[in-house]
C-alpha cells in the first residue's frame, strides 16, 4: 500500500488554488514542496507509522472525516509564527480544527505536529531556518498582493513518504459527504 522507503505519513487538506499564488516561494523556502507535499493545510501530522497504515486505518479515518461537510475557504492573509514560519491563513479554520479534532479522536495516540505546538491551521509558504528572515519578508509582500485565494475543500488526502526529493504521495483520499 506504501512505499516501503516512506518514513512518515500526513493527513492533509490539499489547495491547488493556492499553487499559483504560493508555489513559487515554497519552492524556495519550504523543503517540503521538493519531497512532493503541494500546498496544503495539515489536518494531522505526524500520523501514524507507514508499516502501520491499513485498509483498517484508511476506513478508520474516512469514517471520521465523511461527516464534514465540504467547505470554501478564503486565505486572504498571511501570518507568521514569530519570525520563523510564513504562512496563509484560512477563513474556515472551524472547519479544519473540526476535522483536526474529529481525526484524533479517531487515532487518540496521534498528537498533532508531536506535541510541538498545538494545531493552528495555516497553508505554509517558507521557514526561516530554510532561508533568510529578508527572503520570507519578501515572499511575504509578494503572496500579500496577490491575495486572496480561493479554495474548496470536498476531501483530505493521507499521503507518505520522506525527506527525499520527490517521495511524498497520496495513500488514499478520504471524502467529505456531509452525512
Amino acid at each position: 500500500m506504501i512505499d516501503p522507503e516512506a518514513t512518515e505519513t500526513a493527513v492533509l487538506a490539499l489547495v491547488p488554488a493556492a499553487e499559483p499564488v504560493v508555489g513559487v516561494h515554497r519552492r524556495r523556502l519550504d523543503p517540503t514542496t521538493a519531497a512532493g507535499v503541494p500546498a496544503h493545510v495539515t489536518v494531522l501530522y505526524p500520523f501514524v507509522a507507514p508499516a502501520s497504515v491499513t485498509t483498517a486505518t484508511v476506513a478508520a479515518l474516512r469514517e471520521a472525516v465523511a461527516p464534514v461537510v465540504p467547505f470554501a475557504c478564503t486565505f486572504a492573509e498571511t501570518g507568521w509564527f514569530g519570525k520563523d514560519l510564513l504562512w496563509l491563513a484560512p477563513s474556515a479554520s472551524v472547519s479544519f480544527g473540526d476535522l483536526t479534532a474529529r481525526v484524533c479522536r479517531a487515532f487518540p495516540e496521534q498528537v498533532p505536529y508531536g506535541g510541538e505546538h498545538g494545531p493552528h491551521p495555516h497553508l505554509t509558504i517558507g521557514y526561516r531556518r530554510h532561508a533568510s528572515l529578508e527572503a520570507l519578508r519578501a515572499a511575504d509582500a509578494e503572496v500579500r498582493a496577490r491575495l486572496p485565494v480561493v479554495g474548496h475543500v470536498d476531501r483530505l488526502h493521507l499521503m507518505a513518504g520522506s525527506r527525499a526529493a520527490d517521495s511524498w504521495r497520496v495513500v488514499a483520499e478520504l471524502p467529505l459527504r456531509g452525512a
